[in-house]
């Protein structure tokens, strides 16, 4: 039992050193995700892994956190090695397929593709899902991020060669295959309930 002047175990004055480790060890694990997540897209932006674009990297991503501090986004999920290993052979096989398909459109004599903006509503209205969604949507060839509406979490999407409305349809359901990708690899089990609840050819 303990008296009027003595602090119990909730009191402020004795504090709960455990609590205060834990969110500095959180802290420290979401930049060490945040640089090796920015130093990823670097180096596929240059599309060279080498020493060099490793180190390039790593000194500009040191200079974008110091000069201009990013918000706060905590990382609530936990790292899935089986959704991983899917989401990095999707996005391989993605990559190759838009490229060819960019490259066929670019020597093809006197076709001229339409393009249009979708506007996809994304299912885990996150920073960090928002924001690894746009950078695997932008790498993509034939996909471009133009805006981002963060409080209604939606990404406004540049397609090229739209032909139809069935295009627009297939951008959307590609993008939402994507986000659902991204949320098995690296998402909560919340997130993962959520984004699985909604079929991806809903809007």
């Amino acid at each position: 039992m303990t008296g009027p002047d003595q602090p119990g175990p909730g009191h402020p004055a004795t504090g709960q050193p455990g609590r205060g480790v834990r969110a500095r060890v959180r802290r420290w694990r979401d930049q060490v995700i945040a640089v090796g997540g920015l130093v990823l897209i670097w180096i596929l932006l240059w599309g060279d892994i080498s020493w060099g674009n490793l180190l390039g990297g790593l000194l500009v991503v040191a200079a974008v956190l110091v000069f201009f501090p990013l918000p706060a986004v905590s990382f609530g999920g936990r790292l899935r090695l089986r959704g991983l290993l899917v989401f990095a052979w999707r996005f391989l096989v993605e990559l190759v397929v838009a490229s060819l398909h960019v490259a066929r459109i670019a020597v093809q004599p006197g076709y001229l593709p339409r393009s249009a903006i979708v506007a996809v509503r994304l299912r885990v209205p996150t920073d960090l899902n928002l924001a690894l969604t746009a950078e695997v949507v932008s790498l993509v060839p034939g996909t471009l991020i133009v805006e981002v509406d963060r409080d209604g979490a939606v990404l406004y999407v540049h397609v090229l060669d739209v032909r139809g409305p069935g295009d627009l349809v297939a951008a959307r359901q590609q993008i939402r295959t994507v986000e659902r990708r991204i949320v098995a690899a690296v998402g909560s089990a919340a997130e993962l309930r959520q984004v699985r609840s909604v079929p991806v050819d809903k809007e």
